[in-house]
């Protein structure tokens, strides 16, 4: 079976590599550099006033590499693919290219009067990205379609309920983001903190027959 996932997933997960790659390089771009040339004002002071570009710059890597491990993961189970499973593996790869961008658009406007419509973008995103990632793994997982049949029932119920649960809580960041974009933030970065705890199973392969 190694050999048949190696040329079934093994290609996904390198074309999804490569796009997460891409994304979180992306988003140190949107940091411009400060030109206090005649401005009067001394670099450092410049620099500080950047502070919102760090700020969604350290979220949004943060963010984009635990969905990273965990589609890293996930691929650890899924020992077959499908059209389906291509499809909705694009689709979640799309939002997650599509990251740098709500993020630069979130330092932009963070301190203006926009704050409230540039969260409410980047917890959309965000939330969207978590539901198409589930679906991914609800498809792959529902009856043992794509994932190995030996994984244990367990493991498999326990990992598609914290993804359910993932999901829900980034709709209510979401939601959120309509009242309090500060709330909405900080509960973003616990979402990560908290994904970057280990997963059930975590270490334990599938076993082979």
């Amino acid at each position: 079976m190694s050999g048949g996932r190696d040329n079934d997933t093994g290609r996904i997960e390198a074309f999804s590599d490569g796009v997460f790659a891409i994304a979180i390089t992306l988003l140190v771009i949107e940091i411009g550099v400060p030109h206090v040339e005649g401005t009067g004002m001394p670099l450092f002071g410049a620099l500080v006033e950047q502070w919102p570009s760090y700020l969604a710059y350290v979220i949004s890597f943060l963010q984009i590499g635990v969905i990273w491990a965990n589609h890293h993961n996930r691929f650890r189970f899924i020992a077959r693919s499908d059209h389906v499973l291509l499809f909705l593996n694009i689709l979640f790869l799309m939002c997650v290219a599509f990251i740098p961008f709500p993020t630069a658009v979130l330092a932009d406007y963070l301190q203006g009067a926009e704050r409230a419509t540039a969260g409410v973008l980047y917890a959309g995103v965000l939330a969207l990205t978590a539901i198409l990632f589930t679906l991914l793994w609800l498809y792959a997982a529902t009856n043992y379609r794509l994932v190995d049949r030996n994984l244990d029932p367990f493991l498999l119920r326990s990992m598609t309920r914290r993804y359910v649960a993932g999901t829900v809580a980034y709709l209510i960041t979401f939601l959120l983001a309509f009242v309090n974009v500060t709330v909405s933030l900080a509960l973003i970065v616990i979402l990560a903190l908290l994904f970057v705890l280990p997963e059930p199973g975590e270490g334990t392969k599938p076993a082979r027959g």
